[in-house]
């Protein structure tokens, strides 16, 4: 199902997005990641993101929001972007989450080749449990994520069962 928002933006149904998981005791920290991606077939690579996350003892999804389809900003020359928001608990610190995320990201085929570019998938940790952070290799609460509809149209909608 699609829900059109305006010209530019989209939300996406699909079976895993949105999702809620029945409630059960706390394991650990949670975690509000946001997913994007803009080559290739970026719902389905969601959905087995999605399942290489359940898969992993460390991590818990609670939540996922549906997809957002929008328009890219930075370098506009390319197409739109695929964008979620995931809910997680995990029993792993900051920088051991950190360095599970990039290791997923580069199994999806993620590249960096330049600010902003077009990416297979992106995997941005926007809220750590409590955590303030401001280090060289990771700033929490991400950095200008109150500016992105990217991550507040999803996030409004995280766990919103159609």
């Amino acid at each position: 199902m699609i829900k059109t928002l305006s010209k530019t933006l989209s939300l996406h149904y699909t079976s895993l997005f949105p999702f809620q998981a029945p409630h059960r005791k706390s394991i650990g920290f949670k975690v509000l990641v946001s997913i994007g991606g803009n080559i290739g077939d970026t719902k389905n690579r969601f959905s087995k993101l999605f399942q290489e996350i359940k898969r992993d003892s460390t991590l818990r999804i609670l939540a996922t929001s549906p997809i957002l389809r929008n328009p890219p900003f930075g370098y506009l020359n390319q197409d739109y972007f695929f964008n979620a928001v995931i809910l997680l608990e995990t029993r792993l610190y900051p920088n051991e989450f950190l360095k599970k995320i990039l290791f997923i990201e580069k199994r999806f085929g993620r590249k960096r080749a330049f600010r902003n570019s077009p990416r297979t998938l992106d995997i941005d940790i926007i809220f750590f449990d409590n955590f303030k952070i401001n280090t060289k290799k990771l700033v929490v609460p991400h950095k200008d994520w109150k500016n992105r509809e990217s991550v507040l149209i999803p996030l409004i909608n995280l766990g919103k069962i159609r």
